[in-house]
């Protein structure tokens, strides 16, 4: 199905060149008035429509690591020590990829360090920010305290990152331990990857994450089976996404001419109970299983709905080939109003040895594809020491171009019980 011809539209800022999303208005690198930039340069021929029924294009260009000499250990560049103000990448530095005065970390209810809404530029020092997030003086956009967050609970641990390519996260991730009926524990961790091509895509991943963790939260309660329960929640999440078409937006007025897609993202979850690990996903995002003996086989527990992954098992391509071709990252699977029907794809296993489950999207796993890859990544103490092990894994990725958003999530296994107090 092809699409009404657009007007031409800007994928890059023409005064500094950082990355554009379709619904920008100014840059947010340098503040540029983007509709003033799009009318006096055209691009040549214009910008062609995208596929939108058979896939979603996510992203465009390399995601591997900028050069063969990527470090083979996890690396912690972009992640300061916690608390430490000045150092660099840190809260206060220049550069930094969070607000001032904030940590970047969440805290057990969710909430982050607070700061006045109306606070100074960090660009320019002398303007006032405004509700948008722009200095109302220079025009520059100011760090989102989503560019990086961090959540820890009894079981699991996550971290997203906004990367060194763009300039949004448009990741999220839900994570919590709660009880089963019989008092045991249940450790549930979702991970959602925003749709780039598609309109406010860091809004789908919210509320799909937020959605699904919802309704695994009340389902394992109520002793629903894990798998049942997970898609349900995949389910759930997609409603969750194809309400934010039902209430968009309205478009700017420099933009009536112009078609937005549905905001859209991909999904994936974890849910360990007892001795059973569950795990639920629709797209590209991934699972891993990384066992505390290395010597024993890892395993990549989810199959991506991609081009790739659809020419790899049809037997036209082989693996290196497929995800080598542009339309490698071109996804067959998503939740959104645009999705022609949400099939969850859903997965028991039974571990016979301690481990972790690392729940991620693309943007770790294009540097680290295969379950062997992974593996030697994740740090051997990964199942003392999640939240470190999800900081080195973003740090892995950083270091290695940094070329997307990047989350994970990382699940010891067994579920430990949960201390006093929590549930």
């Amino acid at each position: 199905m092809s699409q009404l011809p657009q007007s031409a539209q800007l994928t890059a800022c023409p005064v500094c060149h950082e990355p554009l999303d379709p619904a920008d208005n100014f840059c947010g690198g340098c503040g540029a008035d983007l509709a003033a930039a799009a009318s006096a340069a055209v691009s040549p021929g214009g910008t062609a429509g995208e596929p939108r029924r058979a896939v979603r294009y996510r992203e465009s260009g390399d995601h591997r690591p900028a050069a063969p000499g990527a470090p083979a250990v996890p690396g912690q560049a972009g992640l300061p020590p916690a608390g430490v103000s000045g150092a660099p990448g840190a809260p206060g530095a220049p550069g930094a990829p969070w607000a001032s005065g904030t940590t970047g970390t969440t805290d057990a209810t969710g909430a982050t360090g607070a700061t006045d809404r109306r606070r100074v530029c960090g660009a320019c020092r002398s303007g006032m920010i405004d509700d948008d997030g722009y200095c109302e003086h220079c025009g520059h956009a100011q760090p989102r305290e989503r560019d990086h967050m961090e959540h820890e609970t009894p079981g699991v641990a996550a971290v997203s990152d906004r990367g060194l390519r763009h300039h949004r996260n448009e990741d999220a991730f839900a994570v919590s331990t709660t009880a089963q009926p019989d008092g045991s524990p249940a450790v549930l961790a979702v991970v959602c990857d925003g749709v780039s091509s598609a309109a406010r895509s860091d809004e789908a991943s919210t509320a799909a994450s937020a959605g699904a963790l919802a309704s695994l939260e009340a389902a394992v309660a109520a002793g629903t089976p894990p798998r049942e329960a997970t898609h349900q929640a995949i389910l759930d999440a997609a409603r969750a996404v194809d309400a934010l078409a039902e209430t968009g937006r309205r478009p700017r007025e420099h933009r009536h001419h112009q078609q937005e897609n549905a905001p859209a993202c991909t999904i994936v979850s974890a849910v360990i109970t007892g001795e059973l690990l569950t795990v639920g996903w629709v797209g590209d995002s991934r699972a891993y299983w990384v066992p505390d003996d290395r010597a024993a086989q890892p395993a990549r527990l989810t199959e991506d709905d991609s081009w790739a992954a659809q020419m790899v098992a049809a037997g036209l391509l082989s693996e290196a080939e497929a995800y080598a071709d542009e339309r490698a990252h071109a996804i067959t699977g998503w939740l959104g109003a645009d999705a022609y029907e949400v099939e969850p794809h859903t997965a028991a296993f039974q571990p016979d040895r301690p481990g972790v489950v690392v729940v991620c999207t693309d943007g770790l796993w294009n540097y680290a594809e295969t379950a062997e890859r992974m593996a030697a990544v994740v740090p051997s103490d990964a199942r003392e020491r999640p939240l470190e092990t999800a900081r080195r894994l973003v740090g892995y990725a950083l270091d290695g171009g940094g070329h997307d958003n990047v989350t994970v999530a990382v699940l010891p296994f067994p579920a430990r019980p949960a201390g006093p107090g929590t549930a």
